[in-house]
């Protein structure tokens, strides 16, 4: 479980990079709902210390059990659908007490990197047959299905772009991937047009709403499913270079006017264009570049196969959700429910990013081998 580490292997720079964009996180949730900055403080300190003891934990030791991290995944997300606390039309939330609820679908990212990476491994001979794809796609469909059915779109299509990224690190035969894409293309075309016949019932009305007000801007029926992203827009633009600074009572503040709901989680990205305007923007953007860039390092640097694919998964797991969470926000894309990494309200993705961050870590550290040199050792 631990091993002897030397601490000049120790990757600093990521842990600062998480620490600099938590902080920066805090700041912005004490301007968007500073009600919650307490509880946020709590849940930072609480998770970056997660991360740093897990990083001193043997990550060979914990892909050891993916099969029990493939079933506690399941279990959440059974438990999800049976127990769920229902909130906005979805039911994607375990109500642990009071004020505190988990979110299984945020885990379930980590669970199924960590997953994909061991079994890839263990079978990398033979990663290129049908069979074995067969087999590790019917092993994926039940988790993703399970979070489809929640609902939650948005996690379900994140999800999937992971899985896309790891087997593409994990070096898919090219000749595969296009017979899937022949395949796979009708039928998400075919689906598309199925979800705008009547009485539908792949989708809850809300998402079908929410794509069409995408696709289809100017209608009048779209106005209320469009509104909040047009308003992130205002907001964005109204920061202009500097922004109107972090807590401000301007009037004609979109957000103190209260016009963007959930300010502190999805659409928080608006309350950085907004009070700390294009240099607030260009700073969170190369913060969370920063981390990825971290994490494709590490993957380069990993003592083996499995190590690297878990570092490439975490690399696109922040660079995916904080593309659709931005682009969210600036109307590039239909309207979702994913939090900004490491910056937005919320305890479920700031924990199973910081596990993930501590696997990272780990990782870096063993990128070489460690004997006299040692300065820290846990066996003893």
């Amino acid at each position: 479980m631990f091993k002897k580490y030397s601490l000049r292997y120790y990757n600093f720079r990521l842990a600062a990079a998480i620490l600099a964009t938590m902080l920066f996180g805090l700041l912005l949730v004490n301007s968007a709902k500073p009600s919650y900055t307490m509880k946020e403080a709590i849940g930072i300190t609480g998770c970056f210390a997660v991360m740093i003891i897990i990083s001193f934990i043997d990550y060979n030791w914990i892909l050891k059990y993916f099969w029990l991290i493939y079933i506690v995944n399941i279990a959440l997300l059974g438990a999800v659908l049976v127990f769920g606390h229902n909130g906005k039309g979805a039911t994607r939330w375990i109500k642990i007490a009071d004020g505190i609820t988990l979110q299984p679908s945020e885990f379930t990212k980590l669970f199924l990197i960590l997953f994909m990476a061991k079994v890839i491994s263990m079978f990398k001979d033979r990663f290129n047959t049908w069979k074995f794809l067969g087999i590790l796609a019917a092993s994926l469909i039940v988790p993703v299905g399970m979070v489809f059915a929640q609902p939650d779109l948005s996690t379900t299509l994140l999800i999937c772009l992971i899985i896309c990224s790891v087997l593409y690190c994990a070096g898919i035969d090219y000749k595969k991937v296009l017979t899937v894409l022949l395949i796979m293309v009708p039928i998400v075309l075919a689906l598309f047009v199925y979800i705008q016949t009547p009485n539908q019932k792949l989708l809850k009305p809300y998402q079908v709403n929410r794509i069409l007000a995408f696709k289809n801007p100017d209608a009048q029926e779209n106005e209320d499913d469009r509104y909040q992203q047009e308003n992130s827009v205002r907001a964005i633009g109204s920061g202009q270079l500097t922004g109107k600074g972090l807590n401000n009572d301007d009037p004609n503040s979109v957000k103190n006017a209260g016009l963007i709901p959930e300010a502190q989680t999805d659409f928080i990205f608006s309350v950085i264009g907004e009070e700390l305007g294009f240099v607030g923007s260009i700073i969170t953007v190369l913060l969370l570049s920063w981390i990825v860039g971290e994490c494709l390092y590490a993957a380069v640097r990993a003592r083996n196969f499995e190590g690297r694919l878990v570092c490439c998964g975490a690399a696109s797991w922040i660079a995916f959700q904080s593309f659709i969470n931005i682009g969210v926000t600036t109307l590039i894309l239909p309207n979702t429910g994913l939090p900004l990494p490491f910056i937005s309200y919320g305890l479920s993705s700031l924990m199973s990013l910081a596990i993930c961050m501590g696997i990272i870590l780990n990782i870096s550290l063993q990128r070489n081998a460690v004997d006299e040199d040692a300065v820290l050792d846990f066996n003893k």
